[in-house]
């Protein structure tokens, strides 16, 4: 399957996809979420990208991002994928022994572990209407898809920053327009 093309530094947001391995719910330990949220928060102030939304699914992430300077936004996301899966996969070896057994494959005589899949999805998001459309798709899908009744009721998500709660995993920057 060939790649898909990235287009760097446009100056638009970034809406951003990308799923653990296998699509198995690895994102339902407490633990492991607070190990991706911790991740993030460092990748965003090291690298200077705003965060307009994200939402954590058991087996996916979702994130609407702004970089602010010029960077391959890929590589910054491929290292927030390798460190927050070397962390959590640690995490999980000494937490669920049988949650680490579904995530081991045998590759060139050695056994090894992933925590995401390798690629992941990237939408520029060139117009406002694109922007909010991915934040407000980021904060209906715990209700779309069961997981809480109310948005406001699925901690793991930005929509309660954007309802004036402060008290949440993940701060955000203000999208200009909401």
């Amino acid at each position: 399957m060939p790649r898909l093309r990235h287009y760097d530094n446009l100056g638009t947001a970034r809406f951003i996809t990308f799923c653990c391995y296998h699509r198995h719910k690895l994102l339902i330990y407490d633990e492991v979420r607070n190990i991706f949220i911790e991740c993030l928060r460092y990748i965003l102030k090291k690298h200077n990208i705003e965060i307009f939304a994200y939402f954590l699914m058991p087996e996916h992430v979702h994130l609407v991002l702004l970089p602010l300077e010029n960077l391959k936004l890929g590589r910054i996301i491929g290292t927030l994928k390798s460190v927050s899966g070397f962390k959590s996969l640690t995490y999980l070896r000494a937490n669920e022994p049988e949650t680490i057994k579904l995530l081991q494959r045998f590759e060139g005589g050695k056994i090894k572990e992933a925590f995401w899949q390798k690629r992941c999805y990237d939408h520029n998001c060139r117009t406002i209407e694109t922007t909010l459309g991915k934040i407000k798709y980021c904060h209906k899908n715990p209700v779309f898809r069961g997981l809480a009744q109310d948005p406001a009721d699925w901690t793991w998500s930005s929509y309660n920053w954007y309802i004036g709660r402060r008290d949440v995993p993940l701060e955000m920057d203000e999208y200009p327009v909401i």
